[in-house]
This record gives structure tokens, sequence and C-alpha cells, in this order.
């Protein structure tokens, strides 16, 4: 029987069997217990039934119950949040900030969809809620699995928490309901709520939340379900993640469909039929903005038919099809006490206002950027101004301007230093460039100890308790000096549990975690290196062209030579110039780099970068797009061919596997019939591909 296997050896089958009899089992024996003062098992069995229950759940996540044990408020906390890759990626949005911005998106739109000037763009306009993404998975029609964002590729797992949510329907009603439906949205909490929760945190003498999004995400990540339950969140659903059939043509269509099966949608959400309807929209919300129940910092235009945002697809990590109008950010007026430098992980030195604080928006804020020197002296900031604040985006405080009239006696002119606060360096501003650089390099504390926190940061080797404070006193300490010293901190084991505060087990956590991130995908170790301009995006351009590090690292040996064909293919790459080449090449100049990198490699195993093809017979060949395209713009065909695992470069050369040629084709037709390469028309090309 399954009953007598232990967990580990249970099949799907037997797991799906044996949830259901220990969820009626470990209910009833609550009820005896806590309802009846009749229990009928001793503690240790009830214990053994809910470890049972617990190991199956952890072997099979995709089984959770609605009624499982482990989401029954008043269960013991868990010791963290399990995590989980998501089915298709929780993307980010590109931004907007003016009118222009919105109408520019459309046209851009009809642009890349080659639309003539008489086609209709219509949009599903909704405001955009200032709270925490969140995915719900349904299993024909019961909820299974719940996750937040994460950093898009990766949630944690918070099923029991948001099951306690009123808008988060254990079983959905109504038709047509998919057999696999993953819907996605935002977890909010309401102003009115926000106030009350603070109200009773600061009558307990507890630390108050800084805004209504922040209260919302630390009620939502509590390990306990139960204080999540104590604390009224909302869910407004508003898109899909996995879905196992179609759901008709429009994401109106779609949007009508989530009510009917019942999720809370925003009330205020619109189709409409042009730019000029989504502004009026984003006008009027504007308006009634400070009225609202909720918190909102923007309106997002989504293109309403389904086809074209398939067509569209996704730049970098946001879709083309979606854009998020943000509404200008707050102001308020305040003190500028003084003006520190930070100095960054390149070596950047960047001015920071320290403010008497003032509240913006809602948040409390007593720093903000002065961005660089040249701000600094055109907006002749002095210590001793009245400046006014915003937060730009709503996140990030800076200085916009002086107030004048309100300028002391006897303030003088900032002077930027030219040695570096942190090591003493000598401080070069190079020509063409904003920002004065510390010319410390590793042995600058500030550089090295920045370089530490971007390397084990979530889109990095994302090493689980090893946070920025831990970095900081590691560094200090003289425990970790260089990425690879991480992974010799269990031979310092001893020494990490005499710490104050650390112990024998919060060692062993921290090593294994660490152990787990000794293999690592190819696009992550890149941009855990830090080199200036490579972003995550840039960083996977690097890895799905390159394929392995070792054929990075020869490329870019190679490349150092800017009149070899190493150099010409690194800046054909579609979406790297030579400003961004310029610093690759410079950080494999630097002997001490490639000494760290060297000793990281020793530590670590990095896999050749891989991407799904599906059987698609141009997944990692070389396209070069050349002339004008009839059926597709040229933007849709590169979309288009990336999406099948191709690489787009910007140039032939002897490893450009296809020339896409339409009429009006020149030098690079030439140049691939000089060098053998398969020249195709574009009908050509996408009987290729599928069409």
């Amino acid at each position: 029987m399954a009953g007598d296997k232990p967990a580990s050896a249970l099949t799907r089958a037997e797991a799906k069997k044996e949830l259901p009899r220990l969820a009626r089992a470990l209910a009833r024996h609550d009820t005896l217990y806590h309802q009846k003062d009749a229990p009928e098992i001793a503690d240790a069995e009830y214990d053994e039934l809910k470890r049972r229950n617990d190991e199956i759940e952890a072997r099979f996540p995709e089984l959770v119950r609605p009624d499982s044990p482990s989401r029954r408020v008043g269960a013991a906390p868990a010791e963290g949040f399990a995590k989980i890759a998501h089915a298709r990626p929780m993307l980010s949005l590109q931004n907007a900030f003016s009118e222009d911005d919105v109408r520019e998106f459309f046209e851009r739109v009809r642009r890349f969809l080659g639309l003539g000037a008489e086609s209709v763009i219509g949009c599903v306009a909704e405001p955009k809620i200032d709270g925490l993404s969140a995915a719900l998975r349904y299993e024909d029609g019961r909820f299974m699995l719940g996750l937040t964002r994460g950093d898009g590729e990766t949630g944690e797992v918070v099923t029991r928490n948001l099951a306690t949510l009123a808008d988060v329907p254990a079983e959905l009603n109504g038709k047509s309901v998919p057999r696999v439906l993953e819907v996605r949205g935002e977890v909010y909490m309401s102003r009115k709520d926000f106030a009350d929760l603070n109200k009773d945190r600061k009558a307990k003498d507890e630390p108050v939340f800084a805004n209504p999004r922040n209260a919302a995400a630390g009620s939502l990540r509590q390990l306990d379900p139960a204080i999540t339950r104590r604390r009224p969140l909302g869910f407004f659903a508003y898109a899909w993640g996995e879905i196992s059939e179609p759901q008709g043509a429009s994401q109106w269509e779609f949007l009508q469909r989530l009510k009917s099966w019942g999720f809370a949608v925003n009330p205020l959400a619109k189709r409409c039929e042009n730019a000029e309807e989504a502004l009026a929209l984003y006008r009027k919300v504007g308006e009634d903005r400070a009225t609202l129940a909720y918190d909102i910092d923007g309106v997002v235009y989504k293109i309403d038919r389904l086809d074209w945002q398939e067509r569209l697809g996704t730049v970098s990590r946001a879709p083309r099809w979606a854009i998020a109008h943000k509404y200008p950010a707050e102001r308020a007026q305040t003190t500028l006490n003084k003006i520190t430098i930070q100095v960054g992980r390149t070596g950047v030195l960047t001015p920071v206002a320290e403010l008497e604080p003032v509240n913006v928006g809602g948040v409390i804020v007593s720093r903000a950027t002065l961005h660089n020197e040249d701000e600094i002296a055109r907006k002749d900031v002095r210590v001793g101004d009245t400046v006014v604040i915003q937060r730009a985006g709503d996140v990030i405080p800076q200085v916009v301007s002086v107030v004048a009239d309100k300028r002391p006696a006897g303030t003088k002119a900032f002077k930027f230093p030219d040695i570096c606060p942190e090591c003493k360096s000598a401080v070069r501003r190079e020509e063409g460039e904003v920002a004065r650089r510390c010319t410390g390099g590793l042995v600058c504390p500030a550089q090295a100890v920045e370089r530490l926190k971007h390397f084990v940061s979530r889109g990095a080797f994302d090493i689980e308790g090893l946070g920025r404070k831990h970095i900081e006193t590691f560094h200090e300490d003289r425990l970790v000096a260089e990425p690879a010293d991480i992974f010799r901190l269990a031979a310092k084991s001893g020494e990490l549990a005499a710490r104050e505060g650390w112990g024998e087990q919060s060692v062993a956590n921290l090593l294994s975690s660490i152990e787990a991130r000794r293999k690592i995908a190819l696009e992550r170790f890149v941009f855990a290196l830090g080199i200036p301009q490579i972003g995550e995006a840039t960083a996977r351009l690097l890895a799905k062209h390159y394929g392995t590090l070792d054929a990075w690292r020869k490329a870019m040996t190679a490349a150092e030579d800017r009149e070899s064909e190493a150099y010409g293919e690194l800046v054909a790459i579609d979406g790297i110039g030579p400003s961004v080449a310029g610093d690759i090449l410079g950080f494999f100049a630097e002997e001490r780099n490639i000494a760290a990198l060297d000793a990281l490699v020793r530590e670590v195993t990095v896999e050749d970068f891989s991407q799904p093809d599906g059987g698609s017979p141009v997944a990692g060949k070389t396209v070069v797009f050349t002339g004008t395209l009839e059926r597709v713009t040229r933007n849709e065909a590169k979309a288009r061919a990336e999406a099948l695992g191709a690489k787009v470069a910007g140039s032939v050369s002897k490893k450009t596997d296809y020339l896409v040629a339409g009429p009006g084709a020149g030098s690079k037709l030439k140049a691939a019939k000089a060098s053998g390469v398969a020249v195709l028309t574009e009908d050509e090309w996408l009987a290729l591909i599928g069409g």
C-alpha cells in the first residue's frame, strides 16, 4: 500500500491518492483535539502524519490541495519559502513618462507589424496597482500553487498565504475553465487598511510600514499564514501565464472570462480604440487618483489583439505589446544638510544629498541622489540649501532644484573630490564622460564590496542567506576578498560559527546555499562579473552568441586587436556596439580581473548556454537581414529569429549561416556571396522557419 511506503519512494499517482487521505485524517484529529478536547492519537502519531503530508507536498508541489493541512491557518510556520521556476517568465514592463512616449509606443507597434495609418490599434488600459505581483496556478479549476514574481524567472511558493485572500477563489466557477490556468495579478493593501495596520503596530511599539506596498509584501511573505489572514489583502487579476488552451481573441475578452470565473478585475479597466482614448483614461484616473481606495503609480496599456501580442513578442525582459504610463513623481521641499560621496562597484563616484527627513508620497526620504558633478554645478546645489525632492518613478529620490530665495548667507559651491574617499586613489574623469571614477580598481574596498554584493545578487549567483550586510562584514574581517573566496568559506566554518549571531546551524545553512550555486548558467555567470554596461539582457546576448565560457574568453582575448575578425564579430552582435565592447575588453585587459576569474572558475562549473529550440531549424544559427522585407518588418523578422534560437548579427562574417536578402540588398549581399554564405529570399526564410 502507498501508506506503507516512504514518501521518497511514492510515484506521482500514489501521492495523488495519499494526500486526500492525509488531509481527511488530519482535519478529523484537529477537530477532536482543538474543538472537542478528545484526541484519539498521541502527539507523536499526529506529528508523523503531518510530517508525511509535508514530505509528499515538497516532492510533488503541483499536487498540493486547497484543503491541505499545510495551508491550514495555525499550522506551524515554515522554515522558509521554497522556490520554483515560473512556467512562463513574469516579465517586467517598459515605462512611459509622457503622452508623447505613449504615442510613440503605438507608432512602434504600427511600424513593427507593418500596419497602415488606417489600421485601428486597440488596447486595454488599466490602473497599475502599486503592490506585489503574484501567480496563481489552477488545475481542473482548483487552486494548487501560488508564487511571488521573484526575479521573473523563479518565484517563492506562498500558496498557503495566498489561499487566505478573499479575492483568491479556492475553486473556479463559470464555463470553459481551462484544465491548466495560471492567473497573474497584483496583491495590494487598501489605504484605509494600511493606516489601521500602522496604527495598531504603533500602539504595540512595533515598527510601522513605509507604504501600503511594503505592508502588502511583508504581509504576503509571512512564514505563518495566520498572520497573513489577519492582514486584509486584496488581489486584482489581469493576465495569464501558463494556460492549456486558447482563451479568446483579445485581452479584453480574457478579462471578462476572469470575472466570470470569480476573480476581481479592476473596475477602471477599459478597452480603448486608440492612443488618444487611452490617454484620456490616464488623465481621468489621474484626476481621481487621490480618492482611490488603493495606491496606483500609473496606467498600463496592452495591445488588445492576442495574435498581435504574439507577433510582437518580447525584447530583453519586457513585452513589446505593453507599456506602463507612470504618473509624475510626487515632490516635497526640505533642507540639504550634507553632501556625501558614494563609490559604486564600477568605481563611479556618486554624490548623495543627506536631507532633513521629509514625507514624499507617503515615504519618509532622508537621502537623495545628486547624479554627478555636472548636475551639482548646473543646479548650483549647496549644503544648507532648501531643495525640491521627488521620487523618480515613485521609487528613487532625487534632488530636482534649489529654492534660491531660501538660500542662507555664506554658502559655498560644492567642490567635487579628486581623491577617492574610500581608498585615497586618484579620481579621473575621462573625456566625454560625466562620471568621475576611482582608479583604485580591486584595491578599492568600496568597489570590491559592491562587486561582491552584485555577485551574490538575485540575477547573478543568487546565494540565499548571503546578504549585503554579510558581505560587508565578511569583507571587513577579511573572510572574503574576491568572488572565489565565497566558495572557500567551508574551510572557515569554525571561525564563522564563533561569530556573534552565528552558530553551527546557521553556518551549515549558508554553506549549503553556497554549495547549491557551484553550478551556474553561462548568462548568469557573465552578469555576475559586474562588467560595466553588461546587464542581464546583454549577458544573455553574449552567452547565446558564444555558447561556452571558454569560447567567450578566447574570443575576447582575440578581440583586443580592434582590427581583428573577433572584434568585428563582437560589435556585430545585435545590441552590442563599440561602447559596450570597450567595457568588456577593458575588463579582460586588467590582469587582476583575469586572476580573479581564473580563481573563480576553479571553484564553480559554468554550464554552456542552452535554449530550448522546439525543433527549430535555425536554433544556434547566425542570421543577417538586409534589404527591404515585404511580408514582415525587419524588427519582426529579427524578433522571430531570436525566439527560434537563432543569433541575429548586424554584419556578414565567416560565421554567418544565412543572409536573408530583400529588394535593395547591397554590400552585405556581396559579402555573403564572396564568403559562400547561404542567401535566402524572404519567402525562402519564412518557409524554412515554418511561416
